[in-house]
């Protein structure tokens, strides 16, 4: 792996470990140059309780690597996480900046109903 990748997994640990301590869902996002997916994982991260992506059919996206796709990624994960009867999570960034589709994703995800 490059240098790059392993600082940010890096980072990505130790706010892990910090949400694992609390005991909270938590909200994962893994960006690609192409595509961005979300999940919403249990507190002890065993378990998958919703999930979203830009590569969803139901979506039917032209290009699942801007800003607009993450915003309809943030609200469709919402939306299915409050199905599942999650409202509250704590956001794990994995380790990426929160700018641009990370940010767009949290508050879209954030209009849609979740509290974090």
């Amino acid at each position: 792996m490059s240098v790059k990748n392993n600082a940010r997994l890096r980072r990505a640990l130790r706010s892990r470990t910090r949400m694992r301590e609390l005991g909270v869902e938590r909200l994962s996002v893994h960006r690609t140059p192409r595509h961005i997916y979300a999940q919403v994982l249990s507190a002890d991260g065993s378990k998958v309780l919703a999930q979203a992506s830009s590569l969803d059919k139901e979506l039917k996206l032209a290009n699942g690597g801007n800003i607009e796709a993450a915003s309809a990624i943030g609200k469709l994960v919402a939306e299915r996480a409050k199905a599942a009867g999650v409202s509250k999570v704590a956001f794990d960034r994995s380790g990426f900046k929160f700018h641009g589709r990370v940010k767009a994703l949290a508050d879209a995800a954030r209009e849609g109903g979740l509290d974090f």
